[in-house]
């Protein structure tokens, strides 16, 4: 097992959700009877990670609508070559904390596990789940709440329509002080500022940041276009 960084802890409560069953190889479809995690733990443990103390399926906990930023993990193992139906996957783990929010177990130590989606041809999940090991817990139904303890620094769970608010009104007179050339140097330069100007920022996606210096040209600049009739 991985031994945890010393750190602080936030927690954070997520609801169970039916995963795709690969993991676990309950999918009546998967090509992995045995499930995945079963036929990567002998290759983690070669690599350093022991996975003996934990079930070998994954835990899918939706924060929806929050969406996680992790970094630093505890534990990352690149370019697996664990099956070869696809090319090697690369994995990071994270150390936490997990309980049923009823409380009917103490906390018990998890792993998030964490397969990098871009060496990941399938079965990707959307930014607001976390797969977790854990060990056995017993019969869990989908919708179930559970405490999930982290350290913030690593496992952040921003809330982007609420950080790109809070954005759009620290851009306000910024914008209106420099007008439409404050748009001219593309997203790579305006990351840059907002990580001296206010890193936080930078948690949010590309996307994110487009649509909301979008909203800030139409609502602060006097080249916006005139509001539809």
């Amino acid at each position: 097992m991985i031994n945890a960084k010393q750190s602080p802890r936030a927690a954070h409560i997520g609801r169970l959700v039916s995963g795709h069953g690969v993991a676990s190889g309950q999918a009546s479809d998967s090509p992995y009877p045995a499930g995945t995690i079963a036929l990567q733990a002998p290759l983690f443990a070669k690599r350093g990670l022991d996975l003996s103390a934990y079930q070998f399926a994954t835990l899918n906990l939706d924060f929806n609508p929050g969406e996680w930023r992790l970094a630093d993990p505890d534990h990352r193992v690149e370019e697996l070559v664990w099956t070869d139906r696809h090319p090697p996957e690369t994995f990071s783990f994270w150390q936490c904390q997990l309980q049923p929010s009823s409380g009917v177990i103490p906390p018990v130590q998890a792993l998030i596990y964490y397969p990098h989606p871009e060496t990941k041809q399938a079965h990707h999940q959307p930014p607001s789940l976390l797969e977790l090991l854990a060990p056995p817990l017993g019969l869990l139904s989908p919708g179930e709440s559970f405490d999930v303890w982290v350290d913030p620094r690593r496992c952040r769970l921003i809330q982007p329509a609420r950080l790109r608010a809070r954005l759009l009104e620290f851009l306000k007179f910024r914008v209106l002080a420099a007008q439409d050339d404050f748009f001219n140097d593309g997203i790579a330069a305006f990351r840059s500022w907002l990580q001296a100007q206010w890193p936080e920022a930078c948690d949010l996606s590309d996307a994110d940041l487009l649509l909301t210096l979008e909203q800030a040209r139409h609502l602060y600049t006097e080249m916006a276009p005139p509001a539809r009739p």
